[in-house]
């Protein structure tokens, strides 16, 4: 019963922190300018967008948001791209630019406004460039925070009763620094919460398998691996996996065990996996995140999966524009600080209710240097049919983030 009523606390799309728009029967006094994908590439961000816009009116109209698409080839097109964030700063009252996600390009986007008009606030979330050169660009940058869940992540699971921790990449992943750090910080935490870390190579989706040839690897192995190392007594193991597209045959090949563990997808969010390995059609609950929460919890509980899956309860690229969106507007009417640590956690807590958030700094490993502008989120992580485990009260020892990838 616990869950229920965690999951009624979770307000709809046009949540608290929506609340309390300006009177749109008179023109905004400034603007803020979003930057988003597309749908076809990342659905949270553009619609937490348009939620925003349609609480606090479109600039067109006298209110107070304007919204710029991403091209789905950002790579390619990374001039359009740049372009686009650029004109946000043509308008005169345009006083906030948020990005999310940003993709490579940001940071040059963010030099061009910044050289045109050093008086509009930059901000965004899930960077894809270099913390030290987004950093720098921008005025605050959120980052899921892959230090501490190198922690928590094994810590839930071992909480779940896992002996053996499986985490399953590819090299290309395995390169990047945040993602590398991560498996290393886990493998640590596995060797001193007394749980065997085992790596496990899977096909990268970009690779000439695609994602159908990768998903169909995780299909075909996630059951062995759970023979193999569970043993003849089925203890529990968990597995954890790099990719978006891996998440999906996971989830399905956990619930069908009887003793998987996954503790959250690598990006965390109720819609990464879940409505497909549970074939769960979510269109009339989109947006409604305690509805997606109860639809996916009481799929997992009935199928005999209850206190082994859990994920975020919200997800992270809309919470964070949501967050992003408010905290500018607080900044620019004087009720916050954009760099306030307390500030910005409210933000992210006034966007997703029920739900607990925790902000590190960010040292950058190659320079020791804090970076001022950049900071490390996560929330507490849910488990279906035993609810929120804490994580984000939990105390990480210090030697974690000392450890390099």
């Amino acid at each position: 019963m616990r869950s229920r009523r965690l999951h009624r606390a979770l307000a709809p799309i046009g949540w608290f922190c929506f609340l309390g728009a300006f009177a749109l029967g008179a023109p905004a006094p400034f603007h803020i300018g979003f930057s988003v994908d597309s749908v076809s590439q990342g659905e949270g961000d553009q619609r937490a967008a348009e939620v925003f816009q349609q609480k606090y009116g479109n600039v067109a109209n006298g209110g107070m948001v304007r919204i710029v698409i991403c091209p789905d080839d950002f790579m390619s097109q990374q001039e359009t791209y740049i372009s686009n964030i650029v004109s946000l700063a043509e308008d005169p009252l345009m006083k906030v630019i948020v990005s999310c996600q940003m993709v490579p390009g940001t940071a040059e986007a963010f030099r061009r406004v910044r050289a045109k008009r050093p008086d509009i606030l930059l901000m965004g979330a899930l960077p894809a460039e270099d913390p030290l050169v987004i950093g720098k660009a921008a005025d605050l940058v959120l980052e899921i925070d892959f230090i501490t869940r190198g922690y928590t992540i094994p810590w839930v699971a071992k909480q779940l009763g896992a002996k053996t921790f499986i985490h399953v990449s590819f090299p290309r992943h395995m390169s990047y620094e945040t993602l590398g750090r991560r498996r290393a910080v886990m493998e640590a935490a596995c060797k001193d919460l007394g749980m065997k870390f085992v790596f496990q190579s899977a096909p990268d989706p970009t690779s000439d398998v695609g994602v159908a040839g990768a998903q169909q690897f995780i299909l075909e192995k996630t059951p062995q691996w759970l023979e193999t190392y569970g043993g003849p007594g089925k203890e529990r193991v968990a597995v954890f996996g790099t990719n978006d597209a891996q998440q999906e045959p996971l989830i399905k090949c956990i619930v069908a065990s009887s003793n998987g563990i996954f503790v959250e997808p690598g990006t965390a969010s109720p819609i990464n996996g879940f409505p497909g390995a549970l074939a769960l059609d979510l269109s009339a609950e989109r947006g409604n995140w305690g509805a997606i929460m109860n639809k996916i919890e009481k799929a997992v509980v009935s199928r005999g999966a209850g206190g082994r899956i859990g994920t975020w309860s919200y997800g992270s690229s809309y919470i964070f524009t949501a967050a992003l969106g408010e905290l500018g507007k607080r900044v620019q009417e004087g009720k916050a600080k954009v760099d306030d640590p307390k500030d910005i956690i409210q933000a992210l807590q006034d966007c997703s209710p029920g739900a607990k958030w925790k902000v590190n700094g960010y040292t950058d490993r190659s320079t020791g240097s804090r970076i001022k502008s950049y900071y490390l989120t996560m929330m507490d992580t849910y488990i279906f049919g035993k609810g929120y485990m804490g994580t984000t009260a939990l105390k990480v020892p210090e030697k974690y983030f000392a450890i390099a990838k």
